[in-house]
């Protein structure tokens, strides 16, 4: 019996994860308004009741994927400021490395582009507060423990540096060379971080 549960368990997690996947290259590609629910359970190669049964409707199944992007893009940030002991280029490596990802479609038009609109702006912001902005909350705190920037209300000096960079992020991730954009947007970044030092 136990077995059973497990391997009931193991299909009804892979049957999710196969529609996540889907859904995820697909709203990529195409973007959420042109990607049905009969497309997204056609190449996952499972039924409409399975998609049902684990998400209420596609915005439902958007925002689980919108809220694995957002994970694994904090990830990607964390492992490229891995052994930065600077404060403030800790900070600055994260910004980087933020920059970096959005050259991608991949990383930017579910984020980006069409979460907070398919999301609405509460539920977008709720997601980005448990992601981006924690990640900055957290660095900035600890910048200024360490005496490296000059001591500030922390909340709004993270909403701040993030509206800057989701503000980058969208010149961006619009721009017809992305790469090149992106160049033009990081001395500015890089700038407001310096300018926050001792």
């Amino acid at each position: 019996m136990r077995a059973e549960r497990r391997a009931n368990a193991e299909r009804s997690a892979a049957t999710r994860g196969a529609l996540i996947e889907v859904a995820r290259r697909l709203f990529t590609e195409k973007g959420y308004v042109d990607v049905g629910t009969e497309e997204i359970v056609r190449h996952a190669k499972v039924t409409r009741g399975a998609l049902y049964h684990h998400f209420s409707d596609k915005r439902d199944l958007f925002g689980a994927v919108h809220e694995q992007v957002e994970e694994e893009m904090v990830a990607a940030i964390a492992a490229a400021t891995d052994g930065v002991n600077d404060p403030v280029e800790l900070l600055q490596a994260a910004v980087r490395k933020f920059l970096d990802l959005c050259t991608d479609s991949n990383w930017t038009r579910i984020p980006l582009i069409d979460a907070p609109s398919v999301l609405g702006w509460s539920e977008w912001r709720a997601v980005d507060m448990r992601y981006g902005l924690g990640l900055a909350t957290a660095a900035l705190t600890a910048a200024m423990e360490a005496g490296a920037i000059t001591q500030a209300p922390v909340r709004p000096l993270a909403h701040i540096l993030l509206a800057a960079m989701g503000e980058a992020g969208l010149m961006i991730a619009t721009a017809e060379l992305p790469s090149a954009e992106r160049a033009e947007v990081e001395p500015t970044l890089m700038a407001l971080i310096e300018g926050l030092r001792v």
